[in-house]
């Protein structure tokens, strides 16, 4: 039966409570015809419980477990796989800190562990589970300063240490550890122009394929080799006439000049120049998607490699070894654009369409808005590649990787902006699941954007610290301690990211018969 509410979101997407309304609504709010039968599974991020969900938004199963958790996936047996942070980490902290995968047994018994914390690697934000058992992952590794500088980061921008993004395949030994049987690494295929006597120097705009190393502090396009030569012949020029120059903060394209105080550290995160916060994978073509929200981008490398062609530029199915076969976002990182070229801010969960949906081989992608020029909002943006199955990635030389705009975009203004976390899913039905995140509102669209279905998560806050952040300070003597969770942007009932399951899911299955 369809409330009022639902009636009034039906002909007003405006009437539905979303956005950052502190009048939020809890539990089922819209179910109407036309939504995708099936379940949902969600972890809030402040709760050691993990939820299964029927379409009335009653609980159908639960899992607990005391480790915070990130994301969550249903096996096929009905065991739940889930990644878990571990706070106490001497190097690495904040937002999308991990550390830990679990899979727990329908009755929430932990059947295996894998652990990767301490201070030179940690895992962090996703997995992706392979048909064959093994799990892809995200991963930190920490570097020194020195070896940062080395490579051409500029020091004035590093902190101690620098945390280049890595990818593992690990193959699970049961009932704990693993076997890592393939790697990326982020710091093998970088290009800077900052210092021509350190490593990868190079035509930044000529290296699309290559990761800018200072991409993430310029205040410009990066030059190309030709606009550089020019500009040292006009600066030599200019010293020739009497003008010293390099007094001012800024040059004339915005670029902090040399010697200039930095304008602020590496990302949100000490060190975290990519924050990486997403990985899916192509059955067909054997490919990984990536997410990369400080450079509001995602990437996609090839995982046919071995791990030896994945530290370099040749081989593989797509012949280039590690390097970047596509990027989309914000071709300014690549010197193809300018900022009023960016498409992507603050993203999350690009994902293959899988076969057989509608829009399958398409990318769809939680746009979260973050910075967005004018009003900040979320959208859900599809994207249709430019690939072909022979000749890999296209693009017109010197132009961006396109496409130029979404073949097909989701928004609602003020309704829906969640600036981080997050989450979005196509449905065999056509329609999109989405889980806008910091409010836990889950909510299932038509391709014309009504919502059919609407579900704010209740749960959590019996988790007091999440997102990787420090353990608040005692209170003094008289005061009273912080509640929990501190404030911050994570609220009692965030979710990271969530998950309609169809309803001939073998893991349905294994969970509803008991």
């Amino acid at each position: 039966m369809l409330t009022l509410l639902s009636l009034l979101a039906l002909q007003d997407p405006a009437a539905s409570p979303g956005g950052d309304s502190t009048e939020r609504s809890s539990g089922l709010v819209v179910n109407a015809p036309g939504a995708f039968q099936g379940y949902t599974l969600f972890a809030p991020l402040r709760s050691k419980t993990t939820y299964l969900v029927d379409m009335q938004g009653e609980v159908a199963h639960t899992w607990v477990n005391p480790e915070p958790p990130l994301g969550v996936y249903l096996q096929p047996d009905g065991s739940l796989l889930r990644c878990a942070r571990i706070e106490a980490n001497p190097t690495f902290h904040g937002g999308g800190l991990g550390g830990r995968i679990q899979e727990l047994a329908p009755d929430g018994t932990l059947t295996w562990e894998f652990v990767l914390s301490n201070e030179k690697n940690t895992l962090h934000h996703d997995i992706e589970p392979l048909p064959n058992g093994n799990i892809l992952a995200l991963a930190w590794e920490a570097i020194p300063k020195a070896e940062a500088v080395a490579l051409g980061r500029d020091p004035t921008q590093t902190g101690e240490t620098f945390w280049p993004c890595w990818i593992l395949e690990i193959r699970p030994t049961r009932p704990s550890g693993g076997t890592i049987v393939w790697e990326w690494h982020a710091k093998d295929h970088l290009v800077q122009d900052f210092d021509r006597t350190k490593a990868n120097f190079g035509d930044v705009t000529a290296r699309p394929e290559r990761i800018d190393l200072n991409a993430d502090h310029r205040g410009a396009p990066p030059l190309s080799a030709a606009q550089r030569e020019e500009e040292e012949k006009r600066a030599a020029e200019m010293q020739a006439l009497g003008y010293a120059g390099g007094d001012e903060e800024e040059d004339e394209a915005g670029a902090p000049a040399a010697g200039a105080p930095p304008s602020g550290g590496p990302g949100d995160l000490p060190g975290d120049w990519l924050h990486l916060n997403s990985i899916d994978w192509h059955p067909e073509h054997d490919l990984i998607l990536l997410s990369t929200p400080e450079l509001n981008e995602l990437w996609i490398i090839d995982h046919s490699t071995t791990t030896a062609e994945a530290r370099g530029s040749r081989g593989g199915r797509w012949k280039k070894g590690g390097d970047l076969l596509y990027r989309w976002g914000n071709p300014r990182m690549y010197g193809a654009g300018t900022a009023a070229d960016q498409k992507l801010f603050y993203q999350h969960q690009p994902e293959w369409v899988p076969a057989g949906l509608p829009g399958a081989g398409q990318v769809t992608v939680f746009n979260n808005g973050r910075k967005r020029p004018g009003t900040e909002y979320s959208s859900i943006d599809e994207l249709v590649l430019p690939f072909d199955a022979k000749l890999g990635f296209t693009r017109e030389a010197g132009q961006p990787f396109g496409p130029a705009q979404p073949a097909w975009s989701y928004s609602d203004g003020a309704n829906f902006f969640s600036f981080f976390i997050s989450g979005t899913q196509r449905l065999p039905n056509g329609n999109t699941f989405i889980c806008s995140g910091k409010q836990g509102r889950l909510f299932e669209v038509t391709p014309q954007g009504a919502i059919v279905w609407e579900y704010w998560n209740p749960y959590g806050g019996d988790l007091a610290w999440s997102m990787g952040g420090p353990p608040p300070a005692p209170p003094a003597e008289g005061q009273a301690a912080a509640p929990p969770g501190g404030g911050g942007p994570v609220e009692a009932t965030s979710c990271f990211r969530a998950t309609r399951l169809a309803p001939d899911h073998p893991g349905l299955a294994k969970l509803l018969a008991r």
